[in-house]
């Protein structure tokens, strides 16, 4: 029997990480095997995999983990790609320049060819996440990019929590919304907010795959990586939404890899019973490229 082109397997790969990037890199290839061998067409690594989440602290010789666009992390992938014939959405470190980094992600198809490159456009400063120390904003702008199985729209972990985003790359025509992800609970506050804290994460996102009508998956890390500052112990919980906001697949906070099979009819059903994009009153949101309105601007 001939499989359904509308039956679309998507792969999660929720890892740890330790120093030795090549036991990293050697742990996501094999869960990209894992994956395709359970049937996965597109297979989503987790933000910065390569390495322990090292913006926690602020530290000048942390750039030479940086590499170009086809540098070793993207070719030792793109040639897993090739093997098993999947797409990968493939996080990495990027080093466009001396001083000038991203926090960037390659889609890789099923040749290992590269089909996009985004650059993850919201970067935070917050304790122990010091971005923008080590990342220049993105510059490519929001994209959907056309896979031999759908139009997959990139997004990177800071992003998730702007429907701006999601919207804007659901409107240029991403079926499927992934955000590779490094979050956790910082020990001081778990006790207190941790249960809302992981809530609040994945009720925006399931709050952007309902007002859009579109698949999210979310591909979070595990593990305690520590720091001066007591560290992050992140949550892992990567998990998929359908349009409604169902939770399809949740993974738990250890290592895990999840195939989760989408129907893409879901979305057309989902937006003519919900039509949001027909209702948009587009000639109304003057003032949404402000930072603020101050009184009646």
């Amino acid at each position: 029997m001939a499989s359904d082109p509308k039956i679309v397997n998507v792969g999660l790969v929720q890892m740890s990480t330790s120093d030795d990037k090549s036991k990293n890199l050697d742990k996501a290839c094999a869960g990209i095997r894992d994956a395709a061998g359970r049937g996965a067409h597109i297979v989503c690594l987790q933000e910065l995999f390569a390495s322990p989440y090292f913006c926690q602290s602020e530290d000048a010789a942390i750039f030479d983990l940086a590499e170009p666009v086809d540098g070793p992390t993207a070719k030792a992938i793109a040639a897993v790609a090739k093997q098993h014939s999947v797409t990968v959405i493939t996080p990495f470190f990027e080093r466009r320049a001396a001083g000038v980094y991203f926090n960037s992600l390659v889609v890789l198809g099923p040749e290992g060819e590269r089909l996009a490159l985004y650059r993850k456009m919201h970067i935070p400063d917050d304790p122990n996440y010091y971005e923008k120390y080590y990342f220049s904003p993105g510059d490519l702008g929001f994209m959907a990019v056309p896979t031999p199985h759908a139009q997959v729209g990139p997004l990177i972990c800071w992003d998730q929590w702007y429907p701006e985003a999601a919207r804007l790359t659901a409107l240029r025509g991403a079926q499927i919304l992934f955000y590779p992800t490094a979050i956790g609970w910082l020990p001081q506050d778990k006790a207190e907010f941790g249960a809302a804290q992981l809530d609040a994460w994945k009720t925006v996102q399931r709050g952007h795959a309902i007002a859009n009508g579109v698949f999210v998956v979310a591909v979070n890390r595990v593990g305690h990586e520590p720091s001066a500052n007591g560290g992050i112990q992140f949550w892992g919980h990567s998990f998929v939404s359908d349009p409604f906001g169902v939770v399809l697949a949740e993974a738990g906070e250890g290592e895990e890899v999840l195939v989760v099979p989408l129907d893409l009819r879901r979305s057309e059903v989902t937006r003519r019973n919900w039509p949001f994009f027909r209702d948009r009153r587009i000639d109304a949101y003057t003032g949404i490229d402000r930072r603020f309105l101050e009184g009646n601007e």
